[in-house]
């Protein structure tokens, strides 16, 4: 059958932060398979990691036993009313061939869209919006297999009260088989993009990333200017503007891909021309101000591989930190190609979220993926836990489980559920045994 225990090969994620070979491979396409897969590992004293899209640059997803592949386990299963049932490695750029005909979308989306939904949850994956939360507050229901090979069924009706460990669970609770999603009704945004000074936008960082749906904004190192984006939410028949294609191609495919790519590698060979190529970059970017469907708006080609580390601080604290950030790379004289990516969401109530209990701000490092970025992102790490931050849990930090239960009020109530759930730890590996401890 195809959830049969084949011999593993090499796996590496999209960003080359993380490489192991599994002892075996399963690609389950029913639910009976996958509970077949972890009563085999459980059998042979092996761990079992499910794996999705990749798109973590965290050790998440690796495992040294039973790689479990999700992706099979995908499409539309149910519909009721705005609520759909998703297989779990249901890819996010699927959604919108399965959502459009119902007349739905995802409330919000970050700006990559090729996460399976599973993965994505389960990692803390958002979008940007003050009122808006992360995706898995879209969760009204999971379908789990524990590590007993029991199918559990968690919602607001069954084993409620799992429901706020279980929608962001880091894959430590079982194997998430399926999510219901509450949709909206499909809607338009309009997006207006432009460069302005940074002290100017970050003087006034409350009102502005409260002042529209949707505020986000992109900093190059070694300049004094912010990309900035806003985007308005319109009912769905709102009229279409878009680009001609051949400037939609230069914009996001020449610009933000190809030429980036050459950037970066030239940056890396040679890194004095970096703070000239950035101050280049912001004079080369076009102001545009387009409407399209929501998923068309949200959603950008990132082709250049990259390591990134995000974390979310009080929200009012963005401008603090930013600064703080700035002046570290000055004064350590790094060289940085890459922009820092500063979002908001609203507070929420799942345990592990990273906008548990408190309105966020996020903050986003990367570097190009041939370049090491442990120096630069321990640096902004230790700047962000000044803050009380708390590391996206799909991105690179180096935080333990002591540290982090001191940022995450519902953090032993977590670790409470996972000892019921995985008291021997069928799930867990060193990224795991690190964040949550053994």
């Amino acid at each position: 059958m195809s959830a049969q225990l084949e011999k593993g090969t090499r796996w590496r994620n999209w960003g080359r932060s993380q490489d192991v070979t599994p002892l075996h491979v399963a690609r389950p396409e029913t639910v009976d398979e996958v509970v077949a897969v972890i009563n085999a590992a459980r059998l042979r004293g092996l761990t079992v990691k499910a794996i999705g899209a990749s798109h973590s640059f965290t050790g998440i997803a690796a495992t040294r036993g039973v790689q479990l592949d999700v992706s099979r386990l995908d499409g539309l299963y149910a519909v009721d009313g705005t609520r759909v049932t998703l297989g779990a490695g249901t890819n996010l750029y699927q959604l919108p061939a399965l959502l459009d005909p119902l007349g739905l979308a995802l409330t919000n989306m970050g700006d990559i869209d090729r996460q399976t939904i599973a993965g994505a949850t389960s990692t803390g994956t958002h979008g940007t919006g003050a009122a808006f939360g992360g995706l898995a507050t879209q969760i009204v229901a999971l379908t789990l297999v524990t590590a007993a090979g029991e199918v559990l069924r968690v919602s607001e009706t069954e084993n409620a009260e799992l429901l706020p460990a279980a929608r962001l669970g880091l894959g430590a609770l079982g194997i998430v088989v399926d999510i219901t999603i509450e949709c909206v009704p499909s809607f338009s945004l309009r997006a207006v993009e432009k460069p302005e000074p940074l002290d100017e936008v970050l003087n006034d960082w409350m009102a502005r990333s409260g002042g529209v749906d949707h505020f986000e904004f992109y900093w190059f190192p070694h300049t004094e200017t912010a990309l900035t984006k806003s985007n308005t939410r319109l009912p769905a028949d709102a009229p279409a503007v878009r680009q001609s294609a051949v400037t939609s191609w230069v914009d996001d495919e020449l610009l933000t891909n190809g030429v980036f790519a050459v950037t970066c590698g030239l940056g890396r060979m040679i890194p004095a021309v970096i703070p000239g190529i950035n101050n280049l970059a912001d004079k080369l970017v076009a102001e545009r101000d387009i409407t399209d469907l929501s998923h068309r708006i949200f959603v950008a080609p990132r082709r250049v591989r990259f390591r990134e580390m995000e974390y979310a601080i009080p929200r009012e604290n963005v401008p603090e930190a930013l600064r703080a950030i700035q002046q570290l790379v000055a004064d350590k004289g790094w060289k940085i190609s890459f922009p820092v990516e500063v979002r908001v969401a609203a507070s929420d109530d799942n345990w592990l979220s990273t906008a548990y209990g408190r309105e966020s701000g996020y903050i986003a490092v990367h570097r190009y993926y041939r370049e090491d970025p442990t120096e630069y992102f321990e640096a902004v790490e230790a700047i962000m836990k000044g803050f009380g931050g708390r590391p996206h849990w799909g991105k690179m930090n180096y935080r333990d489980a002591e540290s982090l239960a001191t940022v995450y009020p519902r953090f032993d109530d977590f670790r409470a559920v996972r000892d019921r759930l995985d008291p021997a730890r069928l799930f867990a590996n060193d990224y795991l045994d690190r964040v949550l401890g053994t």
